[in-house]
């Protein structure tokens, strides 16, 4: 670290402690999900006086407690009374510059495995890609139906990993539909390419088969992700992990 530089800022020490977290309307007034519930009172087995966070996953959360009320059924009839906010309203603010991480998914449960690993990273968003090389092609309601999926594992790794912003899982798109979403340019993860960078905080993984020429004639100089040749689900988890780690190591001089 550079001298007077600040450190890093680290997670607060209450998302850390608390016993669980979950994600609700209105953090200040908690209506608490019935999936929810059971995972809090029935696989946690959390008692009365317990700390959970409950975050609208955008960035705002309140610390609570679980009410004397819960251990007694009530919580089928009234699931507001399960949590009792104990503390104000904690506003994140978010970190800059938003990550972004695309990639074409591949066959079989790898792409919910990426998804919640990008989360856990703290990638801000993730686009399931379509590329011209794709084997796997999530179209029309299949794709509807998959993207779906991937929302609900982010909304878990990001209760898990105490995160307080949920990722934006988009639709399926092409390379020229993330560019115009992020408004940025986007990079192709490329075996000998130029160092990742926060400059160019959008990376997008191909399939397993490669770019095809048109891709990487449109969109540059390629972003190389180490010296080996990684799978395709591998690559994407490498460059969560390179760009937010790159962001979090950013100080700031002290005052």
């Amino acid at each position: 670290m550079p001298p007077g530089a600040a450190p890093p800022p680290g997670p607060d020490p209450l998302l850390v402690s608390a016993a669980a977290m979950v994600f609700v309307a209105d953090p200040t007034s908690p209506q608490v999900e019935e999936a929810d519930l059971r995972h809090l009172l029935d696989v946690l087995r959390l008692r009365a006086g317990e700390t959970v966070i409950a975050g609208d996953g955008a960035g705002r959360w309140v610390p609570c407690r679980v009410g004397g009320s819960a251990a007694h059924g009530a919580r089928r009839a009234d699931p507001g009374s399960v949590l009792v906010p104990d503390g104000p309203a904690v506003v994140e603010v978010p970190p800059l510059p938003a990550v972004t991480v695309a990639f074409a998914p591949t066959k079989g449960d790898r792409p919910e495995w990426v998804v919640q690993k990008l989360t856990e990273l703290g990638v801000d968003r993730i686009v399931p890609l379509r590329t011209s090389r794709s084997v796997v092609r999530w179209e029309g309601a299949r794709a509807d139906k998959a993207v779906e999926r991937l929302r609900r594992v982010a909304r878990e790794a990001a209760a898990q990993s105490r995160r307080s912003r949920l990722p934006e899982i988009t639709g399926v798109c092409r390379l020229d539909e993330v560019a115009a979403r992020v408004g940025g340019p986007v990079s192709l993860a490329e075996p000998g390419g130029a160092a990742p960078g926060l400059d160019r905080p959008t990376l997008a993984i191909g399939p397993e088969g490669g770019w095809d020429p048109s891709e990487r004639d449109a969109f540059g100089v390629g972003v190389g992700l180490g010296t080996t040749v990684l799978r395709a689900e591998t690559a994407a988890v490498v460059a969560g992990t390179l760009l937010c780690g790159l962001r979090s190591a950013v100080v700031l001089p002290l005052a």
